[in-house]
C-alpha cells in the first residue's frame, strides 16, 4: 500500500488544535495577562492599525525611543498582532499568545515530521510538558513564540540545505525581532556540525543567512535608526547588564528554581546524551547540530532566565534526534516481535509525556494566576486622560509601569519605559537623577521634576514609601488622586 501523501497535513490540524487547547487552558485560567510588555505590544499594534505602520512614537521622548530615533524592533510581530486588535485588546492579546505559541509548537512538529522522526507528533506534544517556565514565557504576548517558530524552520532548512529559504527567513526574522544574531549562531553551529561529522566545510548556509540578515538590516523601514538602536540595546546586555536595574528576565535562575520549573527539559537533554551512547550508529550531522544548539541555549539559559524560551524546546529537539535510531523499527525485525515493540515504545513515550503535561500545565496556570491584576492603573490612567492636556508628560516612579499606562492612556507621554537603559543611554545624568528622586533621596523634588523632566503630573504605586514621604512633604506637589493602586500628584507652578 502506498503511503498517504496527505497524512502530514491531516495530522497538523488536530495537533494544532491540541496545542491551542493546552495553551488556552493556561492563558484563560485567569483574566490577567502575564508580564507587562504584552500591554505595550497589543496597544502599539492597535495604533499601527489605526494610524499607519510607522506611527509617530511620541510616548517616550526622554529615551532612545524618542520620536526622532524610534525603531520598532518588533515590527513584523506588531503587524501580526494587528488582527487581534479588534474588540477587547486584553482578550485579543491573550488569544494572540495562544495562537503564536501553538504555531511555534507546530513548526517544531514540522521539523520532526520532515526529518522522519519516529512518533513525531508525540515528541511535539512533549512541548506542553517540557517546562512550566517555558510555557509561561510562551503565554506572554511577546515576539519570542514567533521567534521560536522561525528558529525551528531555520534548523529544518539548514539540515535540508534549502539556502534560498534560509536567506528569505533571515530577512524576515530581522524585521520580526531584534534577536537576529540567533539565526546567525545557528548557521555557525550547523557549519561546525558538518565540519566535524562530514569532514567538509560548507559555507553556503551561513553565507545565505548572513546575506538575508544584512539585507534585512539595510532594506528596513527604520534604517539607519535600526542599526544604532540594535547597537545600544544589545551592548549593555552583553557587557554590564547589572549596572542598570533591568528586568528580572536578564538575571539567572538559581539551581533549585531550574530543577523546579524546567526539570523535564533537563531529563530530555540527559536522555539524548544517553541515547547517543546506546545507539550502535555513528552520530549524524543533524544530531550533532541539535546538540550544539541545545548547549548554546543551555549556556544562555544559565546566564539569563529569559532564554528559558529556547533551551527546553531545543533540548527536546536534541532528544528526538538522538533517540530516533533507537526508536526506528529494525529492518530485519520479525513481524510478530516488531508489533509489540511498535505499541510499547510510543506507549512509554506517551506515558512520560502525559505525566509531564499533567504536572506542568497546572504549575503554569498557578504561575499565571499570580500575575498582577489586568486593571492595574486603569482608573489612575482614566483620571490623567480626563484632567490633563494631550501630550502632557507623566513622571513615573517605576520604569516598568509604562506598558500598562500606555495601554490605558496614550493621551499622555511618559518619562521612562520598556527598558531603563533606553533613558540611561539617552541621558545618563537625567537617569541618575530619576533614580535618586524615586528612591526618596531628593528633598522637595517638584522643581526638578518640572524643570529637568518637563512633567506636570507624577504617578507612583504605593510601594515607593520613601518617595511618597518625600513627595507629600513637598509644597510644590499636590496630591490629586489616590486609590488602592496608585497616587497622582500635580506639580504646582513654581514661584
Amino acid at each position: 500500500m502506498m503511503p498517504n501523501k496527505n497524512l502530514p497535513q491531516f495530522t497538523a490540524l488536530p495537533l494544532l488544535a491540541l496545542f491551542v487547547i493546552g495553551m488556552a487552558a493556561i492563558q484563560f485560567s485567569t483574566a490577567d495577562m502575564p508580564d507587562n510588555d504584552g500591554f505595550y505590544h497589543i496597544k502599539l499594534a492597535q495604533v499601527m492599525r489605526t494610524d499607519g505602520l510607522k506611527p509617530d512614537f511620541v510616548w517616550l521622548p526622554l529615551s532612545i525611543l524618542n520620536a526622532d530615533e524610534f525603531y520598532d524592533h518588533h515590527f513584523l510581530f506588531h503587524v501580526a498582532l494587528m488582527p487581534f486588535t479588534f474588540g477587547d485588546l486584553r482578550i485579543g492579546a491573550k488569544w494572540a499568545a495562544v495562537i503564536f505559541s501553538s504555531l511555534a509548537f507546530l513548526a517544531i512538529w514540522f521539523l520532526f515530521q520532515r526529518q522522519k522522526i519516529p512518533y513525531a507528533w508525540l515528541w511535539a506534544l512533549g512541548l506542553l510538558g517540557i517546562s512550566d517556565a517555558f510555557l509561561y514565557r510562551m503565554s506572554v504576548t511577546r515576539a519570542q513564540s514567533l521567534s521560536l517558530a522561525a528558529l525551528a524552520l531555520a534548523c529544518l532548512w539548514l539540515i535540508e540545505g534549502k539556502h534560498k529559504h534560509l536567506a528569505i527567513l533571515s530577512f524576515v526574522y530581522v524585521w520580526l525581532y531584534d534577536a537576529f544574531p540567533l539565526i546567525v549562531a545557528l548557521g555557525g553551529l550547523h557549519f561546525l556540525a558538518v565540519a566535524l561529522i562530514e569532514r567538509r566545510f560548507d559555507f553556503r548556509p551561513l553565507l545565505y543567512i548572513s546575506a538575508g540578515v544584512f539585507l534585512g538590516l539595510i532594506i528596513n523601514p527604520y534604517f539607519p535608526q535600526n542599526l544604532i538602536f540594535s547597537y545600544h540595546h544589545m551592548l549593555p546586555k552583553l557587557t554590564n547588564a547589572t549596572s542598570v536595574q533591568v528586568g528580572n528576565e536578564w538575571f539567572p535562575y538559581d539551581t533549585k528554581q531550574i530543577l523546579t520549573n524546567s526539570f523535564p527539559s533537563l531529563i530530555a537533554f540527559v536522555s539524548g546524551i544517553l541515547a547517543l551512547g546506546l545507539s550502535d550508529k555513528k552520530m549524524d550531522t543533524r544530531t550533532a547540530f541539535s546538540l550544539f544548539a541545545a548547549l548554546l541555549f543551555g549556556l544562555m539559559f544559565l546566564q539569563a532566565r529569559r532564554f528559558v524560551e529556547y533551551f527546553p524546546p531545543f533540548a527536546l529537539i536534541f532528544a528526538a534526534f538522538a533517540c530516533a535510531p533507537l526508536l526506528a523499527p529494525k529492518a530485519d525485525s520479525v513481524s510478530a516481535n516488531a508489533s509489540p515493540r511498535r505499541l510499547l515504545v510510543p506507549g512509554l513515550l506517551g506515558l512520560l509525556i502525559v505525566v509531564s503535561i499533567s504536572r506542568t500545565l497546572p504549575r503554569t496556570q498557578e504561575m499565571i494566576g499570580n500575575s498582577k491584576s489586568y486593571d492595574l492603573y486603569q482608573n489612575a490612567s482614566a483620571w490623567l486622560e480626563a484632567n490633563s492636556a494631550a501630550g502632557e508628560r507623566v513622571f513615573q516612579s517605576d520604569w516598568d509601569d509604562f506598558p500598562r499606562l500606555f495601554f490605558y492612556n496614550s493621551h499622555n507621554t511618559y518619562l521612562i519605559g520598556l527598558d531603563p537603559t533606553y533613558m540611561q543611554l539617552y541621558d545618563p545624568q537625567m537617569y541618575a537623577l530619576w533614580v535618586e528622586i524615586t528612591d526618596g533621596n531628593v528633598k522637595d523634588p517638584s522643581s526638578l521634576i518640572a524643570d529637568m523632566f518637563g512633567a506636570r503630573y507624577v504617578l507612583s504605586d504605593l510601594n515607593h514609601g520613601d518617595f511618597l514621604r518625600s513627595a507629600r512633604t513637598d509644597a510644590g506637589l499636590l496630591e490629586v488622586y489616590h486609590d488602592d493602586q496608585a497616587v497622582i500628584f500635580e506639580v504646582l507652578a513654581q514661584p
